[in-house]
């Protein structure tokens, strides 16, 4: 399962465990692939996510979640791993 299938697969807090996990292990094997491969920049990238995900989300087509459940903490972390 690659990461996307992972992220899009969590539902529970044990899915999202599991799914951090994997975005460690994905990190090791592929830190070129990621841009922000350091603590420093994934957790800048992160709150820059969260601060814009109403833009994703509408750039996706999609309602922004009323509130926030285990899939989209998922999505929040693998988006720190590629977002400029």
């Amino acid at each position: 399962m690659d990461l996307t299938e992972a992220r899009d697969s969590v539902e529970t807090r044990q899915d999202l465990a599991r799914f951090v996990n994997l975005l460690r292990q994905d990190l090791a094997n592929n830190a070129d692939a990621w841009e922000n491969p350091t603590l420093d920049r994934y957790l800048e990238a992160l709150g820059g996510w969260i601060a814009d995900m109403e833009g994703y989300f509408k750039n996706q087509g999609i309602s922004e979640p009323e509130r926030p459940d285990w899939r989209l903490v998922g999505q929040m972390l693998f988006a720190a791993s590629i977002y400029e």
